[in-house]
């Protein structure tokens, strides 16, 4: 079947970036706003990151959101959500710094255009451990608008996340495709390959590559932005 919907991951695909560098930089500049509101940083970065990994191993009973907040409730208690405004209030104003650490292609920009401008269906799979403010941010860090895509996973409205096979299962169902329909691009080897399992074509862009496990990744279609154009231009 030829391919009609491409998915694109967005931390060190269509965003450049270090993982590691990312994180510790979301991590604590979030710790830090809610100081003043009495929350120790030391704490709050460990339910943070507690919260994050509960959301890793979410079997789809709940959504990702309310796995998160679960797991802090079990630091701070029930009353940790009457304190959820502090988080609205870090993802429109300090979360905006993070930016600088990250870096930015127009190649990213032009590559969406030129794959709509074909007829391709977008949709962004991108990891839902944020909530839809931060994701769009990070969309437009990237030189792109949220409604570039048909549809972008949260973690408001996801209830599984990569590398589970369920969270791209939930994608094709609601964009309604099938597995050999879709092509997968994305930079992580374990998280974004692994779609290849469900049918899917895959393709590894290696400007920001993670590859955790040194696999082999001649098996899977790669390389850089330039050699994507050229893939994409490829497809039947």
């Amino acid at each position: 079947m030829s391919i009609t919907t491409i998915l694109f991951d967005l931390d060190g695909t269509l965003l450049p970036m270090d993982q590691d560098t990312f994180a510790k930089a979301y991590v604590k500049g979030l710790t830090v706003a809610a100081e003043p509101a009495g929350y120790s940083p030391m704490i709050l970065g460990a339910a943070i990151m507690a919260g994050t990994a509960a959301m890793v191993k979410n079997n789809g009973e709940k959504t990702n959101e309310e796995v998160f907040w679960d797991t802090l409730e079990r630091t701070y208690g029930e009353s940790v959500k009457n304190d959820i405004h502090l988080f609205d209030e870090f993802y429109a104003t300090d979360f905006q710094k993070i930016k600088d650490v990250c870096g930015f292609d127009p190649k990213a920009a032009e590559l969406i255009r030129h794959i709509k401008e074909k007829r391709f269906r977008v949709a962004l799979a991108t990891n839902p451990l944020f909530p839809s403010v931060a994701t769009e941010s990070r969309i437009r860090w990237a030189g792109l608008n949220p409604g570039d895509f048909e549809l972008f996973t949260t973690y408001e409205t996801s209830r599984y996340c990569k590398p589970n096979l369920d969270y791209y299962k939930e994608i094709l169902k609601q964009l309604q495709v099938a597995p050999d329909e879709c092509l997968m691009i994305g930079n992580d080897v374990a998280e974004d390959m692994i779609a290849e399992q469900l049918g899917m074509k895959v393709f590894l862009l290696t400007d920001c590559l993670i590859n955790k496990n040194n696999a082999d990744i001649s098996c899977y279609s790669h390389g850089s932005f330039d050699k994507l154009f050229t893939f994409i231009d490829a497809l039947k």
